[in-house]
């Protein structure tokens, strides 16, 4: 979430402010396949500082609550957490938490997988899109590459059911796509 004041960002980092059309295009595909566009559903964008542009498009709906989130004020972000493993949001807030270009940047990952449950209201949906072969982009850490496996164990470990972990070797960057529900009890 920020790199501009030296915090640990959840936003990633390019030159330019256009986002990645194969990541936009994910995660539009996790909107069509997963949600239904006629029930009312709250969102959240963990990492949502508009650095290379948003998702906010992807959950343009009347009846969807779209809400970005990082560490930061900034562009696109509507709630400031106190830190990566800290939103500051009570719990099970969102039918829906996301998070496209982050994981990459979270020193913690396991803590941070948890603070994104805790938020998840119970059956609700948890879609991390994230470049499994990219080079090396500080922002203003870059501490991972998640394959599937890796996906899967996060999810388990933050007591989520996997739904999909798979990389998409159609995109340039081979996205690692997880898409997890957080259990009914």
């Amino acid at each position: 979430m920020g790199g501009r004041n030296n915090t640990i960002g959840l936003h990633g980092n390019r030159s330019n402010k256009e986002m990645n059309n194969e990541q936009w295009w994910l995660m539009s595909k996790f909107v069509y396949q997963h949600l239904d566009k006629e029930k009312t559903i709250k969102i959240l964008d963990v990492g949502s500082y508009d650095v290379n542009g948003t998702h906010r498009k992807n959950f343009d709906n009347p009846t969807w609550t779209y809400v970005g989130l990082d560490t930061e004020a900034g562009e696109n972000v509507d709630i400031v957490a106190i830190d990566e493993y800290n939103f500051d949001i009570p719990d099970e807030s969102f039918d829906v938490v996301v998070s496209g270009s982050t994981a990459e940047h979270v020193k913690n990952i396991f803590l941070w997988i948890k603070e994104i449950a805790r938020v998840t209201k119970k059956g609700g949906l948890i879609c991390i899109i994230t470049p499994s072969r990219i080079d090396e982009h500080r922002f203003p850490v870059d501490c991972w590459r998640i394959m599937p496996d890796g996906m899967i164990y996060m999810f388990e470990y933050a007591n989520l059911i996997n739904i999909k972990s798979e990389i998409d070797y159609n995109t340039g960057f081979h996205f690692t796509v997880g898409i997890a529900k957080k259990k009914e009890q």
